[in-house]
């Protein structure tokens, strides 16, 4: 990747953004905390990132440099090119919080032990509801957005059972992700609304 930075912008803790990829370009995320990931084909937004798919794929639920984002068509969307999260990894399991999922937690009792704090704080909306905001304009329902991908969440998965548990696991410093696009896109990303240490994200472009 090329040190030309095309532009770059800051992302606040529990807002989402929309953007263009052209093929050849790369993105770089970077923050402390969880960030929810997906990307459509430009020319063809009835293509998108598939959890599903990207698992058979590569074979695994946790994906780094080398692994690529595979499409519901089986076509490779994105790259993984470098990663210097160290301390865990990013899940390709796990879906999206939304204010409907939190007051679920909080009906069955299980929102504090979830997401380790008290109920009070609980946010008025979650990834589901910036992701939808930011592709709405370009027509995409929210029943068409995929799960996303789910850079810096280290999940742990029971191997006998497969329940799935979230950790407190995040880059202690900060750390990036850089994807390279394989086809012109429609990238979107959410700012968890989690408290954790990381406020914000940055998001930069670069050119071929």
């Amino acid at each position: 990747m090329t040190d030309v930075v095309l532009w770059e912008r800051q992302l606040s803790r529990n807002t989402g953004f929309a953007f263009d990829l052209n093929k050849g370009q790369s993105v770089r995320i970077t923050s402390q905390t969880i960030i929810d990931f997906v990307c459509f084909n430009r020319k063809n937004l009835r293509e998108r990132f598939d959890q599903a798919r990207t698992k058979a794929n590569q074979r695994k639920v946790f994906l780094t440099t080398g692994d690529s984002l595979v499409s519901k068509l089986n076509n490779t969307m994105m790259t993984i090119v470098d990663d210097t999260f160290k301390e865990g990894h990013h899940d390709l399991q796990e879906g999206m919080c939304s204010r409907k999922r939190h007051e679920l937690a909080a009906k069955g009792g299980v929102w504090e032990a979830t997401y380790g704090r008290p109920l009070s704080e609980m946010p008025t909306h979650g990834c589901t509801e910036n992701l939808s905001g930011v592709l709405a304009p370009y027509g995409i329902a929210l029943e068409d957005i995929p799960s996303p991908f789910n850079i810096f969440q280290c999940m742990r998965i029971d191997p006998d059972t497969g329940i799935m548990y979230d950790t407190m696991i995040r880059p202690k410093e900060e750390a990036h992700i850089d994807f390279r696009a394989e086809m012109d896109l429609l990238v979107a990303a959410s700012a968890c609304p989690e408290s954790g240490r990381g406020q914000a994200i940055r998001v930069e472009i670069y050119d071929e």
